[in-house]
């Protein structure tokens, strides 16, 4: 095969450049942006005179056909010819003929493969915004299950305070929309439509940019030709909510991890979800979740690559952009399957309830509440953490609980302890005392629900927004 772009040199590229050069393998997932891009563009140019209405209709029809090809898999991908873009061209031209090479008109691949990824991002951005409210009402109905569900609360992963399971996943259930507000934000980056920026100058042909943003659903277009083929501010953008989102699903995945374990017992994990030992019979390993723990430090580094590429870079395009595609695509990928297999593995565990509630009546876990039962009877807090202090350790060095202490005992810590004391060390009523907004009582979680009802219709709303726009 003749070299591509090749009428100033005198040599064919060495095959190891070639193939070092080619992107095929991994960009051809761009087919579909690919050739709806190059439809409008070719409609654009028809409709400007640029080029004859009739090669834009053989244009937009030998696509369509290539497009019926490819999905019907009945379509060759060549690495000779480097990337989709070439792949595409070179067989519409093949099939329509001279005016198959009109298309690539007052156009470059710079511009190209930027309209591509562009529009491949709020594809995927919208499918991953409906995977993500996927998984938020999966813990939203986790939470309501369990919204009388006790457990320890935990700090320095020491037992620190009665919770229910409600009130910790709904922590969870709120990071989950600060990640959708995130990845709204990458729509609004990626919603922008560079193509007719040319390789960095534009172009001399009357082109008209707004109409083909107008027929991709494009709600801006770039006003700056050298920003717009050099802009990877999207990737960037969505790299670095994947790696948030990640973060967030690690830290459950650390939880769920423990949580399954004999030390624990809390949760147990569906069979469906879990996997058995080469060796050892009797175990039950939390695969998925040790999965997604490790997969994202994965993403992080595909963040971290993407900086690393873009630092050094003097406008406008150079090659080491084509490194944008392999981290984002797998970072994609990786997300997508966290989030769906996550919102199943979830609502099929089982909670050990009666375990949860053993564990927060056997610690130390209502001191706290013992401390504000002085400071109601007038004792200032400082002086009621250091009495409820010694009656921990007395009760350690005695092998006893804080329910266990007689009154008698208690007496000679502090003459403000009454019978009702014991009222105030059950756990049950440790949680329902916690009202103050954004605690754990009952009362509150059930706000909680009503307000995490309103925030996925708001969220559902705005997902079919963004899919009007695609």
């Amino acid at each position: 095969m003749a070299k591509l772009w090749g009428g100033r040199f005198s040599k064919n590229t060495n095959e190891l450049v070639d193939a070092f050069n080619a992107s095929i393998d991994f960009d051809k997932r761009l087919y579909r942006e690919d050739i709806r891009g190059s439809i409008a563009h070719a409609g654009m140019l028809a409709k400007c005179g640029i080029i004859p209405a009739e090669d834009g209709e053989k244009i937009i029809a030998g696509l369509k056909d290539i497009l019926a090809d490819i999905e019907a898999g009945n379509f060759s991908f060549e690495v000779a010819l480097e990337d989709i873009h070439m792949n595409v061209e070179a067989r519409l031209t093949e099939r329509i003929g001279a005016a198959g090479a009109r298309l690539h008109t007052a156009r470059s691949r710079n511009d190209q493969v930027a309209l591509d990824m562009h529009m491949y991002m709020k594809r995927e951005v919208a499918e991953i915004a409906e995977l993500l409210i996927r998984f938020e009402k999966a813990v939203l109905t986790v939470a309501k299950k369990h919204d009388k569900t006790l457990m320890p609360g935990y700090t320095h992963l020491q037992r620190a305070q009665p919770i229910t399971l409600a009130h910790h996943l709904l922590a969870y259930f709120n990071m989950l929309q600060r990640d959708f507000r995130r990845l709204l934000g990458v729509w609004e980056g990626a919603d922008m439509m560079p193509l007719g920026a040319g390789a960095i100058a534009g172009t001399t042909f009357p082109i008209d940019r707004f109409d083909v943003a107008e027929q991709l659903n494009f709600g801006k277009v770039y006003c700056n030709s050298m920003d717009a083929v050099s802009d990877r501010d999207y990737v960037i953008e969505f790299l670095s909510f994947a790696s948030t989102l990640m973060m967030h699903m690690s830290r459950l995945s650390e939880e769920l991890c423990l949580w399954s374990s004999t030390e624990f017992a809390f949760i147990e994990f569906d069979d469906a979800f879990a996997t058995g030992s080469s060796m050892m019979p009797q175990k039950k390993n939390p695969d998925i979740a040790e999965l997604v723990r490790g997969k994202t430090g994965r993403v992080y580094g595909h963040l971290m690559g993407m900086l690393t590429t873009a630092k050094g870079l003097p406008l406008t395009y150079n090659k080491d952009l084509q490194e944008d595609k392999e981290g984002f695509f797998d970072a994609v990928d990786t997300v997508k399957f966290t989030l769906q297999v996550y919102a199943d593995m979830l609502l099929t565990m089982t909670v050990n309830v009666d375990k949860m509630a053993e564990a927060v009546s056997k610690d130390f876990s209502n001191a706290t509440d013992l401390a504000d039962y002085l400071v109601r009877k007038g004792l200032p807090f400082r002086q009621a953490h250091e009495v409820v202090g010694k009656c921990v350790a007395y009760a350690i060095l005695n092998g006893k609980f804080l329910p266990e202490i007689s009154i008698e005992e208690y007496k000679k810590f502090s003459e403000l302890f009454e019978e009702d004391l014991l009222v105030a060390l059950e756990p049950y009523n440790c949680v329902a005392a916690r009202k103050s907004y954004g605690g754990p009582a009952f009362t509150e979680n059930a706000k909680q629900f009503v307000l995490g009802d309103e925030v996925l219709a708001e969220q559902e709303a705005k997902l079919a927004e963004l899919m009007a726009k695609l």
